[in-house]
């Protein structure tokens, strides 16, 4: 009977001698030891990051370099705008689909796959001759952004609800590093090769060749080194019936009919998507209305992206910090906060005309966007037991159709000045934080309601309710009902874990 098999559960950490970490019922790992390598904990969060922050490289590789290629091929502005457009547009729909891949298949090799896939596209910047062909080759590499969500689903899977905020934003973040390590990294590529003896119009496109092995080799290192899950890979516990099967039909349904799954597709749209943005345009923006060296403006750029090495996990952290005293409410209030404050800054950014003073407020403005995304995923792994891939796909996807939104709106107020086009994404950020404020989760509540009074408002009928009774009866919800259990601290001050003996009584 399930209530028999759900009286095992506990959610105090546990010894397992399997783990050399503490764990949950689930054997996620309850605490987040950030330099410790455990298998297959700590293993898959650095192999996590890593991949991720190769692909990030790999994506924003042209940018510090667009002096240079804009000359080479005769790039217009237009051009660069458009071919900036298409290196976040790519990752759209591959973001959802690799939602999808990572339920039914795991995020192993959903993002090694995805990563071999996109890595040939890079090679093709040493044949690009002409404006098409730089927009379709960056439009390819941006595919590769969709690792985004294998991290955030692989995190969630291998680490308790207590520290997955934080889990989930130290991953992301130090992969986001990319973005900001290409800034610095490509004109130092470019240069040495130059120095070496080829001619500035080749050196550029030889220096692609280096991200692209650095993304080739953290793919086979994924497949060879990591686990989908605490107890083993997709494939072998399906075969073991450790794990059902999910049908593809049912876990896309629940994510897509989830409204909160699209308020955070909108919200994270308008604080990574903004991330992306200024990725794609800082160093040029810097370099044009400074009068700067190209080296010199590549490391003001950098300074933004590499601000994720604190922010993003900041912000991760920060949410955990925030449940242990309110629970999800907490979470909630934190992120609507910390988000509209990024756009703020986004709007300073826009109005101060000094170099030092743009650079200041740039960083307070990284420190801030970047807090709100990881922010955003300590929140986004209670929204869905079942269709957490599909979800999680959703709102990174939200991400990239945001980048596009805000480069648009960066370039159609760019007309008037780029000061006022970044002005207008401040304003956007501020406006598309409001919805938060319309989440609501019956078992923890949201900003301004607390938990549903009804007897039926519990976690574990919430998670439950993803599954046919058909389903149950063949006892494919009891992982759900385990997750449940163990995220019952985000109640808050409602009250913390329960005995097993309390959740049996709930079925």
């Amino acid at each position: 009977m399930p209530s028999m098999e759900v009286s095992s559960i506990n959610v105090e950490s546990q010894r397992d001698t399997k783990f050399a970490l503490p764990v949950d019922s689930e054997h996620k790992a309850t605490v987040f030891p950030l330099f410790s390598f455990a298998k297959p904990h700590m293993r898959a969060f650095h192999l996590s990051w890593v991949s991720f922050f190769a692909c990030f490289v790999s994506t924003f590789a042209a940018p510090p370099l667009l002096p240079v290629i804009r000359d080479n091929l005769s790039l217009t502005a237009t051009d660069i705008g458009n071919a900036g457009i298409a290196s976040v547009s790519g990752a759209v729909f591959a973001r959802v689909a690799m939602g999808t891949a990572c339920d039914l298949f795991g995020p192993r090799l959903a993002s090694a796959c995805l990563c071999l896939l996109t890595a040939p596209a890079m090679y093709c910047f040493a044949v690009a001759n002409s404006a098409v062909s730089f927009l379709l080759v960056r439009f390819f590499v941006g595919f590769s952004l969709a690792t985004f969500v294998s991290t955030q689903f692989w995190m969630s899977s291998m680490f308790s609800p207590r520290v997955v905020g934080s889990a989930n934003g130290v991953a992301a973040g130090w992969g986001n590093l990319g973005g900001g390590a290409t800034q610095l990294i490509m004109p130092l590529v470019f240069v040495l090769i130059r120095d070496i003896g080829a001619v500035k119009f080749t050196a550029w496109r030889i220096a692609f060749f280096i991200p692209a092995l650095f993304q080739t080799l953290s793919a086979f290192a994924v497949v060879l080194f990591g686990q989908d899950m605490p107890d083993g890979n997709f494939h072998k516990l399906e075969k073991a019936g450790e794990k059902a099967k999910d049908k593809f039909s049912k876990v896309f349904y629940h994510g897509v009919t989830n409204y909160r799954a699209w308020i955070f597709a909108l919200t994270y749209g308008y604080c990574f998507g903004v991330e992306l943005t200024i990725d794609n345009i800082i160093a040029e923006y810097f370099y044009d209305r400074f009068n700067l060296k190209l080296h010199s403006a590549g490391l003001i750029a950098a300074s933004f992206g590499l601000a994720n090495f604190f922010s993003r996990p900041g912000g991760g952290i920060f949410s955990d910090m925030m449940a242990r005293k309110f629970g999800m409410r907490g979470r909630l209030w934190a992120l609507w906060i910390v988000q509209t404050l990024g756009g703020v800054f986004c709007i300073i950014l826009g109005v101060v005309s000094s170099l030092w003073a743009s650079i200041f407020v740039m960083i307070l403005f990284s420190i801030f966007v970047q807090a709100a995304c990881g922010l955003t995923f300590g929140v986004v792994p209670f929204v869905s037991r079942r269709s957490l891939g599909v979800i999680s796909g959703m709102t990174g996807g939200g991400g990239n159709v945001g980048a596009v939104l805000t480069q648009l709106i960066f370039f159609k107020g760019s007309k008037y000045s780029k000061e006022t086009g970044i002005t207008l994404m401040g304003v956007m950020i501020i406006a598309c934080t409001i919805p938060i404020m319309f989440i609501y989760f019956p078992q923890w509540g949201g900003m301004f309601c607390g938990p549903s009074s009804k007897k039926e408002a519990t976690e574990e009928h919430y998670y439950k309710a993803e599954w046919s009774e058909e389903e149950q009866s063949q006892g494919y919800h009891l992982q759900s009902m385990k997750f449940a259990n163990n995220s019952r601290s985000e109640r808050g001050s409602r009250g913390g874990p329960v005995a097993a003996s309390q959740v049996e009584d709930n079925y």
